[in-house]
């Protein structure tokens, strides 16, 4: 059975009456006398229900998906249009048939052999790295065994295209580099939370009060990179106002984010509009690059950060994905 049908049957109250049409292929349900028209978003991110919805002129009445995000839902409740995912959470409500559940929440484990050098290499790729041993290895520092061991996963996963030469010098390619995002964002979202620290901002303009601290930790050596909403707003500006900025830092612990904070005349405060957390990865803070006065991590993190911001950091992402890749 495909999977919309599937996911919409397996919502639906166990006394519906429901019944497919056509073959096992149909996307359409007749429930109590009702016909529905079922779409599937895979993933459920904003893209693919934006796009599938351009797929559709005649309209559908139901959205499936693996799971619905917020900006998702939202954007399918403007267009009245119910939906369903495969957490068994749904909101559908057309002509009679009304079912409003919640469903379970996300598994929290890493996406199997998403190591963080696997992390690095798919970040360097999205960031336009040749997909060699050598290029890899130049870009992140990680060691040339590592660097294979990426590229054979990321290959065998199908999201890198293989030629049929040997060697730190075989050439690889990114066919499709959406999808690899996504199977990126995906594992970055699922990682385990780090410690994190809020601080006190002065100023109006909270990217320029950025680069005045900046100094301080450049001054002292200390890496540190801007992402979510703030790097978005340098790299593709979306959002009216930046209100708070998150930063990845040098630090491994409560106590080093502390640190930090001190170093750059900072102070710990509940609700502060400056959030600091470690780096996820050396590779971050390898990949970060300077605008102006601020550093930014690498956009494809930037991205897999939006996605977790709700629903106005996902369109922030969305629309840094266009700007990206034009």
């Amino acid at each position: 059975m495909p999977p919309a049908l599937r996911t919409v049957l397996d919502v639906l109250p166990r006394t519906a009456d429901a019944e497919t049409l056509g073959d096992d292929h149909s996307v359409e349900l007749v429930v109590a006398g009702q016909r529905l028209r079922i779409g599937w978003a895979g993933d459920g991110n904003l893209r693919d229900v934006r796009e599938l919805l351009a797929k559709h002129d005649a309209g559908l009445d139901v959205v499936a998906a693996r799971r619905m995000s917020p900006a998702a839902r939202e954007l399918l409740a403007d267009a009245g249009i119910g939906w369903a995912d495969q957490s068994g959470a749904a909101e559908i409500a057309v002509d009679g048939i009304v079912v409003f559940r919640e469903g379970r929440p996300p598994d929290p484990a890493q996406p199997r052999n998403w190591t963080p050098a696997v992390m690095a290499v798919a970040e360097a790729l999205l960031c336009g790295t040749d997909a060699t041993v050598a290029a890899t290895e130049e870009a992140t520092g990680l060691s040339t065994g590592s660097c294979t061991n990426a590229l054979r996963f990321l290959t065998d996963r199908g999201l890198l295209a293989a030629d049929a030469k040997r060697g730190r010098g075989s050439a690889r390619r990114v066919d499709d580099p959406n999808r690899l995002l996504d199977a990126y964002a995906a594992a970055a979202e699922a990682a385990k939370p780090t410690p994190e620290l809020q601080v006190g901002l002065q100023g109006r303009d909270l990217l320029e009060a950025l680069g005045e601290v900046g100094e301080a930790w450049d001054s002292r050596g200390v890496a540190w990179a801007a992402t979510g909403v703030a790097a978005a707003a340098v790299l593709a500006p979306l959002l009216t106002s930046v209100s708070s900025i998150e930063v990845f830092i040098d630090a491994n612990s409560p106590a080093g984010l502390e640190a930090r904070a001190t170093e750059a005349g900072l102070r710990p405060i509940e609700g502060g509009r400056l959030t600091l957390r470690p780096f996820p990865s050396a590779s971050v803070a390898r990949l970060a690059e300077r605008h102006d006065r601020v550093r930014l991590a690498p956009w494809p993190r930037v991205y897999a950060d939006l996605r977790q911001s709700g629903v106005r950091g996902e369109e922030a992402a969305e629309h840094l994905r266009d700007v990206i890749h034009g």
